[in-house]
């Protein structure tokens, strides 16, 4: 891949995941607890012979606990610090069968036989909807056919006439105090009008034409964030 898609990737993931002081306390902030994510795979076959790519991998939560039940996970940020950070706690964990790798959806080059799964939480929502029908793509390729794709993000289900409504409700129920605790108010209208979130039927048509078959969906109690489990076929 080009370096210019590299750099293009690294503009829209936003300064802030590229600031090693807003980095080191992202964990914090995120509260993202990886073992429900960790059980589907496992659900799905996913085991002590697997190979799992984390795409948006940022401080390698999920990279971490995936290594318990895999052979191999590649964890793939295209952020510096966020790689930096992903190192330190692979390190500290002791682990030897995670690879840390900086790049992106679009950067990333594979290099081995076809993967099991592969595993994106919050980032695909980074790139527009060409973009993301690239990167859905190019994911497919990486994966043996019965492969998991399992994708965690914001994804608005409902349609037009609601979008108001359903996103105010959205930002009412969650929105932090502190942003160190969470993203606040402010934080979650700049997502809604800066970033690349996409509604369910123009993200659902997008996967099963990179060549998966929707397994399972969970949109959650708002209709905003959704859990997808993809098996490419």
């Amino acid at each position: 891949m080009t370096t210019e898609r590299t750099l293009e990737e690294i503009a829209l993931a936003g300064p802030e995941h590229l600031d090693p002081a807003y980095v080191a306390g992202y964990d914090r902030k995120a509260q993202v607890d990886p073992a429900d994510d960790v059980d589907e795979l496992r659900a799905r076959g996913i085991g002590p012979n697997s190979t799992v790519i984390d795409f948006g991998a940022g401080t390698g939560t999920f990279a971490v606990a995936a290594a318990a039940i895999c052979a191999r996970v590649i964890a793939v940020d295209v952020s510096p610090a966020m790689v930096d950070a992903l190192r330190a706690k692979v390190d500290a964990a002791g682990l030897t069968n995670v690879e840390c790798v900086l790049g992106g959806f679009l950067s990333y080059e594979h290099h081995g036989p076809a993967v099991d799964a592969v595993y994106t939480r919050n980032a695909l929502h980074h790139l527009p909807d060409f973009w993301k029908g690239i990167a859905l793509d190019r994911i497919a390729g990486l994966l043996e056919p019965g492969g998991i794709l399992r994708l965690r993000d914001l994804v608005f289900a409902f349609d037009l006439p609601e979008a108001r409504a359903r996103v105010a409700e959205w930002i009412d129920a969650t929105a932090a105090e502190r942003p160190e605790d969470g993203w606040t108010r402010d934080e979650l209208e700049e997502h809604v009008r800066d970033e690349h979130s996409t509604f369910s039927w123009l993200l659902e048509p997008m996967l099963e034409r990179a060549g998966f078959e929707i397994a399972d969906v969970d949109y959650g109690r708002l209709g905003v964030y959704a859990a997808y489990t993809c098996v490419r076929r």
